[in-house]
């Protein structure tokens, strides 16, 4: 039998992190002995398991330890990560580390190195001088780059449980058309409230349906009262913002009476073509031409927002990044900071923030298909806590707990 003894530490026991290490161990064709293990005796303490993971081949004992490690299971004999240098411009070197969401630590110099702008599906990259390491995509390796590869000097670190007090901590599963929204909305105002009070950014993630179901008011109280600090969305949302500030129609459907207006078709079209005669929105908003919406309320307030593009877009709009890797980027950029995450009504954009975004920051995923939040979780975004609904209702009733008193907020 082949054999590495690992060890795993924190809350283990109440987020089940243990008996999924022991499960991963047995189903992969393994076996184990605990050969030690010590339990918190309060919610707040941490435990500890030191196991030994026996394998019939050298190849299924490394096929365990990897499935393992991405729990935190990390080999008992610390040594320092490896690292190989890049052989070519966007690749990374044979037998990368492929990261996850979770905070992770690599070793160096005989010091656990906290690894910075955690993202997954990427490489860490080590500095020449080896004190400090990152994340880095593919596409921004460069020859020379040092990338640790293989899981040597690394750990990974799951999230935290904390005491159950809220939504996140407490609901046991994240989609449900049935969950009492009364409850969920007031438990999301509250993550937004921590979120503002600790100083990190809210980042909301729009879909066009937010404008087609006539939410844009909601959506700009929320950037008045200071509860979003960053917007992605896509040409449409601008788009369809911009077409009801210019004609009152989104999508040549009339915001007032609910019917298709003459020629309303082109209304889209003849927005966008209004903002490219300017240059872009910024320049329409201060010369007076859009003189309400979202995206007059984002340049007035100087909230910053990434439009990327895609395939289908008409026009675009100006604004609007063609490149998706360069739209990757300043999404990624933007990411920085934020500690809570609003997605409403966008299945593509959603995914796309979600793989961006660490697990430890929090996520509410609002649709009323209930499959977007399941990608969304499927794709690692475990932190996601769904709600399924229509995007008008849930964000009139947010709005307006948003705009509670905050002792009133607190009572409820």
């Amino acid at each position: 039998m082949h054999v590495e003894e690992v060890e795993i530490h924190g809350h283990i026991i109440d987020s089940l992190l243990l008996p999924k290490v022991l499960d991963l161990i047995l189903t992969r064709g393994g076996s184990y002995t605990i050969k030690e293990i010590r339990v918190g005796q309060r919610q707040q303490d941490s435990s500890h398991a030191r196991i030994e993971v026996r394998a019939p081949s050298s190849e299924t004992l490394e096929q365990i330890l990897g499935d393992i490690h991405d729990h935190g299971a990390v080999a008992v004999a610390a040594q320092d990560g490896v690292t190989v240098a890049a052989d070519m411009d966007g690749a990374f070197p044979e037998g990368f580390y492929s990261t996850t969401n979770y905070r992770t630590q690599v070793r160096l110099d005989g010091e656990w190195i906290d690894v910075e702008d955690q993202e997954m599906d990427c490489g860490i990259l080590v500095d020449a001088e080896g004190a400090s390491a990152r994340c880095v995509p593919m596409t921004e390796v460069r020859k020379g780059d040092r990338i640790v590869t293989g899981r040597q000097g690394l750990r990974v670190l799951p999230g935290e449980m904390q005491v159950r007090h809220s939504l996140f901590e407490f609901m046991a599963s994240p989609v449900s058309s049935e969950k009492p929204k009364g409850v969920t909305v007031r438990e999301i105002a509250q993550a937004m409230r921590r979120t503002r009070e600790a100083g990190e950014k809210i980042l909301a993630v729009l879909g066009p349906a937010v404008v087609h179901t006539g939410s844009v008011e909601h959506i700009c109280a929320m950037i008045r009262m200071g509860y979003l600090n960053v917007l992605f969305a896509g040409n449409a949302l601008a788009t369809h913002d911009i077409e009801l500030n210019l004609y009152g129609t989104s999508l040549g459907i009339s915001a007032d009476r609910g019917l298709p207006t003459e020629e309303g078709h082109e209304h889209h079209l003849r927005a966008i073509n209004t903002v490219r005669r300017l240059g872009g929105i910024k320049t329409a908003v201060e010369r007076g031409v859009i003189k309400a919406g979202i995206m007059h309320d984002c340049v007035r307030y100087r909230v910053p927002y990434v439009l990327a593009g895609s395939i289908r877009d008409d026009g675009p709009l100006p604004d609007v990044i063609t490149d998706v890797l360069a739209a990757q980027r300043v999404m990624r950029e933007h990411c920085r900071g934020v500690g809570f995450a609003l997605m409403v009504a966008t299945a593509l954009h959603a995914i796309a923030t979600g793989n961006l975004l660490p697990a430890w920051v929090k996520v509410a995923c609002v649709d009323i298909n209930p499959a977007t939040v399941t990608k969304l979780t499927d794709r690692g975004s475990i932190q996601t806590v769904g709600v399924v609904t229509d995007a008008e209702p849930f964000l009139r009733a947010l709005v307006a707990e948003l705009a509670k008193p905050l002792e009133d907020a607190k009572k409820g």
